[in-house]
């Protein structure tokens, strides 16, 4: 696995400026080690929907500290994802063959029922 120091040493060769200009978002994609110590904590973050959200957290571009020059923070994540897995995977790709397992669905409550009695009961139609 590279470390985010190394993600962030590459984008600097790709994009200019230097390391700490990019470790932030790099050490965002790698935060899920802190729970699953194995490649697959890469199945969170790594992949075109990690990128977009990436891209929600950090803004559509980032302000390089070094030298004020703006970089496409979805690049930046691409970029870490690809030099991860080799391609971009979607959720799909990573989700496809996950098990369903009982407590997914176990103690589920029927909300849209319970809420569709509440609103029912306050509608001005029904006098209350």
């Amino acid at each position: 696995m590279a470390h985010p120091y190394h993600h962030a040493r590459s984008s600097a060769r790709k994009f200019g400026g230097v390391p700490e200009d990019y470790l932030e978002i790099h050490s965002w994609f790698d935060q899920t080690k802190a729970s699953w110590a194995d490649l697959r904590h890469r199945a969170v973050l790594h992949s075109s929907f990690g990128i977009f959200l990436c891209e929600q957290v950090f803004g559509v571009t980032i302000t390089r500290k070094s030298d004020g020059k703006v970089v496409p923070t979805r690049l930046i994540g691409e970029q870490h994802v690809v030099e991860d897995l080799g391609k971009i995977p979607t959720l799909q790709d990573w989700l496809e063959d996950l098990p369903f397992k009982d407590w997914m669905l176990r103690g589920a409550r029927p909300l849209s029922r319970e809420l569709g009695e509440e609103v029912s009961r306050e509608t001005p139609e029904s006098g209350s």
